[in-house]
């Protein structure tokens, strides 16, 4: 009973540090990926397609004065086990000068130009003739390191963010707005990690004006072989042989079968 004891006390010590060592590593690595002491100016417009589209990097605040109808595009980073949310808000013109009701909606697409589904936020949402702002939100899914190519998991690489307006009075296009944009993401853990990775990451092309100002995150991308399963790994092999010279311990007995004494 006191080997039992011991093994278990040991278990117990065992899974508290693999569980605080996971959480230390994973902090460690998420703010790895997040370093970045000299970061550029915040932009200050908004490109009006897929190939002009203003490159901001996450947690960096973008703003843009457009006119009313205009699309907006922003790219930004997305690593591998991140996930990414995409925050746009839009201060509409003055009331007086508007006619109605404005509906206004944000789209994320990923580096093959694919529509990502939005897994939370509202990514459409209607502004009254007397509001003054309207906010929308966009929080993708996971960012896998690789998925089979019928798939429309989310890919590290470049992601477009677009902002416009989708229901409008004719006399209300062209009417002066201004319009802010910016990107969190957080770790998702070894849960959601996956085997394998890209070969590359899905960035613009090299020639392209984008793909030099922002063809990967500040801290770098990941080399997609890192995850928190690792610790779970090692540490479910630490307990499995504590289990088994515990086992071993007590079905062994003394070691030694029981002397008979002479003549019976």
């Amino acid at each position: 009973m006191h080997v039992t004891r011991v093994l278990s006390r040991v278990g117990v010590l065992a899974g508290a540090a693999l569980l605080a060592l996971a959480g230390t590593a994973g902090a460690a690595f998420a703010e790895g990926a997040d370093d970045g002491d000299d970061k550029p100016a915040a932009p200050t417009e908004a490109g009006t397609s897929f190939r002009t589209a203003t490159a901001i990097q996450q947690d960096q605040e973008a703003t843009a004065e457009a006119s009313t109808g205009d699309y907006l595009y922003w790219s930004f980073p997305a690593d591998t086990g991140r996930r990414p949310t995409v925050h746009a808000t839009v201060k509409l013109p003055e009331e007086a000068a508007r006619h109605g009701v404005s509906t206004w909606q944000l789209d994320v697409y990923d580096g093959l130009r694919r529509r990502q589904a939005c897994r939370f936020g509202a990514q459409t949402q209607a502004a009254a003739q007397d509001a003054g702002t309207v906010e929308l939100s966009c929080t993708l899914r996971t960012v896998r390191g690789w998925s089979e190519p019928w798939a429309d998991d989310p890919l590290p690489g470049t992601y477009y963010a677009r902002l416009t307006v989708t229901g409008l009075k004719a006399d209300d296009l062209g009417l002066p707005m201004r319009a802010e944009a910016l990107v969190t993401s957080s770790d998702a853990g070894g849960a959601q990690a996956v085997d394998g990775a890209l070969a590359e990451p899905l960035v613009p092309g090299t020639g392209t004006k984008m793909a030099a100002a922002a063809s990967e995150p500040e801290g770098g991308w990941a080399s997609g072989w890192w995850s928190s399963r690792w610790l779970w790994t090692a540490g479910g092999g630490v307990l499995g042989a504590l289990a088994g010279i515990g086992g071993y311990r007590l079905t062994r007995g003394s070691g030694r079968p029981a002397r008979v004494p002479a003549g019976i």
